[in-house]
């Protein structure tokens, strides 16, 4: 009986550290784009491995002219970021939309990962549901 009930409770840790688990395919807010999550070291990257306008799609609004035509398939958009807590920090994410790069967290809430750039004071939030 007792190993009945150590295999059971071993085996809901496992899901529910599955379920914390930032590691994974997300969609973006606006769904225009898929992100793959992973980890480097003991760092967290993210890169772009699906976009809703085409795998041809182009990194043209970048502020470096030579990156401008570059595919935006595979680039990573989230970088460096460290685990504090329940939190990844201390990481940037780029923005293929303006081509700017920003202090960026990332973190859970239930099943939705939270998603946050700053710049200075100010901020913004996205939530990306998984994949």
């Amino acid at each position: 009986m007792k190993k009945v009930i150590l295999t059971m409770a071993l085996a809901l840790m496992a899901v529910a550290g599955y379920s914390q688990d930032v590691l994974g395919k997300w969609i973006t807010e606006a769904g225009d784009a898929q992100v793959e999550i992973y980890k480097s070291g003991d760092k967290l990257n993210g890169k772009i491995i699906w976009l809703a306008k085409g795998p041809e799609t182009t990194d043209s609004h970048n502020s470096d002219e030579k990156l401008r035509s570059r595919k935006l398939l595979g680039v990573n958009i989230l970088s460096g970021l460290s685990q504090k807590k329940d939190k990844w920090e201390g990481g940037r994410i780029y923005n293929p939309k303006n081509g700017k790069n920003y202090k960026c967290s990332i973190w859970l809430e239930g099943d939705k990962l939270k998603v946050r750039g700053y710049l200075g004071v100010f901020y913004e939030t996205q939530t990306w549901k998984r994949k």
